[in-house]
């Protein structure tokens, strides 16, 4: 799990958000309006979903590409039903919680892949349709 969550506003601009992740050293945000979650992106997303469709990176925002239904698990569970969660759920990235639903952390397939031997489960997950 990568504990280093970054929260950026769901106006900041796609090119603020990539030197953010740059900067942390990360592929992921957390997109927040007030005090809500509302969503995350990834590098990905940017290059797939603005930068692909050539949209302009500092006036186009994180909330107008971010994937909005973010997929949670607690930090008690076991890698091996985050990578069930991914798969049943279709995607590469998690949000971990407390047991107060407060964010934690972020565990990724590739957090996964370090963890477990490759197996038939973290192949199932990457090949999942992406969600853009």
């Amino acid at each position: 799990m990568t504990k280093q969550v970054v929260y950026l506003s769901v106006d900041t601009p796609l090119d603020e958000a990539a030197k953010a992740m740059q900067d942390a050293d990360i592929g992921d945000v957390v997109v927040t309006e007030g005090s809500s979650i509302i969503g995350m992106v990834t590098d990905r997303d940017i290059v797939v979903r603005a930068v692909a469709e050539r949209k302009d990176p500092t006036s186009t925002s994180l909330g107008s590409i971010a994937t909005r239904e973010v997929v949670m698990i607690e930090q008690s569970s076991t890698a091996t039903e985050a990578a069930a969660l991914m798969r049943d759920r279709g995607v590469r990235r998690i949000l971990v919680c407390d047991a107060d639903r407060q964010l934690v952390g972020i565990v990724s397939l590739g957090d996964l892949a370090m963890r477990m031997d490759a197996s038939a489960t973290l192949e199932e997950i990457s090949e999942q349709p992406s969600n853009n």
